[in-house]
């Protein structure tokens, strides 16, 4: 008769940590495994070596390159051939710093203050990939990833039936566009989708022509900034081409085109994270927005033109949501470049998961994006899409 043996229990290691770190740990539901805490790299080299328990990942307090940094990592590796996700916790961090860590095998790296919900996600995924992920240096082969059948009818019988029903509300929408403001009714923008394809991403517009030089019309508006510098104003009018784009001796490389009018989509992008804390922008409403193109927004109605990037297939109604190519770019050789074996789609499920919630990180998205590529399924896609119609009552959009 065979003796079924119990399954052995998992435990995370956790080295030179404090007391406030190894309780946030501790309070953080990180699927069921145990956690083990020693004082030093040595106490638990010789604990290892005497039972052997079910390692599956190793937590250490260091900065980058002290002890219990990347040095130990290669002890680790190299001398006691212990292969699992070693994650670091530290105080000093810079995105540089980051990204040599991560280059050298380290499994993420955690800034103090840690967030437990960062834990909860990223830690299992990790420790449960970490055979597909380990080799993150490797370029994946994103062209394997094929729209499956059925989800491919369902894509097409959705949108088509979706724009048949709207079709009154989209003539609204592109009446009262033309009717508001000069300029076309829809503009594109090149997003990176499945298979880390390009393609043309339409949306209506919903900003006018000229909103820059609306900008500097309105800037008497701005009561706590009246004296705005003129220099920084004039600036902006100009011809815009970022650091990439004149190094490689060529015109705008990101760009986001409306018939022939162009814009620069990585100069809005950094203009806003520049200008965050700007009173000027804290204006109640913002004047490069029609009073059409607000509405839009605020219900989504402008993101209805990628129905039709359903229909011609660059797009699903379920999936990752494309990414510009200048965010696109910085994933190709990262552990989260698997969210580009997933389709291209319109909803998702980080999406319906954090949607209102201010503080999601940029890295629990693409967790959540690697997790909707490793699960999606047919029956998956329409449990996202019943989850998608409560999510868009929320208050904050996404």
């Amino acid at each position: 008769m065979n003796t079924i043996l119990p399954p052995q229990e998992q435990i995370i290691v956790f080295l030179n940590c404090d007391d406030n770190i190894f309780e946030t740990f501790s309070s953080a539901n990180l699927g069921g495994r145990s956690l083990k805490r020693f004082a030093n790299p040595l106490l638990f080299f010789a604990e290892w070596e005497k039972s052997k328990f079910n390692l599956v990942a190793i937590v250490s307090q260091s900065e980058v390159l002290g002890i219990g940094g990347i040095s130990l990592l290669e002890t680790l590796v190299n001398k006691k051939n212990i292969n699992v996700p070693f994650f670091l916790v530290s105080q000093q961090l810079s995105e540089s710093t980051v990204r040599m860590t991560l280059k050298s095998g380290v499994a993420d790296v955690f800034k103090l203050p840690i967030q437990k919900e960062n834990l909860e996600i990223r830690i299992p995924f990790l420790i449960e990939k970490w055979n597909d992920l380990k080799h993150a240096n490797t370029v994946l082969d994103f062209h394997k990833y094929k729209t499956p059948f059925i989800k491919r009818v369902f894509d097409i019988f959705f949108a088509s039936l979706a724009l048949l029903l709207l079709s009154p509300l989209l003539i609204t929408v592109c009446i009262l566009l033309k009717l508001e403001s000069r300029g076309p009714i829809f503009y594109y923008a090149l997003r990176v989708g499945s298979g880390y394809r390009t393609f043309k991403f339409y949306k209506f517009r919903s900003m006018y022509v000229n909103a820059d030089k609306r900008l500097k019309d309105l800037k008497h508006l701005n009561q706590y900034a009246p004296a705005a510098d003129e220099a920084t104003t004039n600036k902006a009018e100009e011809e815009y081409l970022c650091d990439e784009c004149k190094a490689a001796g060529t015109g705008c490389k990101f760009p986001i085109y409306s018939d022939t009018i162009q814009w620069c989509e990585k100069q809005y992008s950094e203009s806003k994270k520049a200008k965050a804390g700007s009173a000027f922008f804290k204006l109640k409403d913002d004047p490069r927005i029609t009073k059409v193109g607000k509405f839009i927004r605020n219900s989504s109605i402008d993101e209805l033109p990628q129905l039709w990037n359903v229909i011609i297939g660059d797009m699903s109604i379920v999936g990752n949501r494309p990414l510009p190519l200048y965010e696109a770019e910085k994933l190709t050789t990262d552990k989260y470049a698997m969210r580009f074996m997933a389709p291209a789609g319109i909803t998702g499920l980080w999406q319906v998961e954090k949607r209102g919630k201010g503080e999601m990180s940029e890295e629990e998205r693409l967790m959540l994006d690697n997790k909707y590529a490793e699960n999606h399924s047919f029956w998956y896609d329409i449990k996202l899409i019943l989850r998608t119609i409560p999510a868009l009552l929320q208050k904050e959009s996404v």
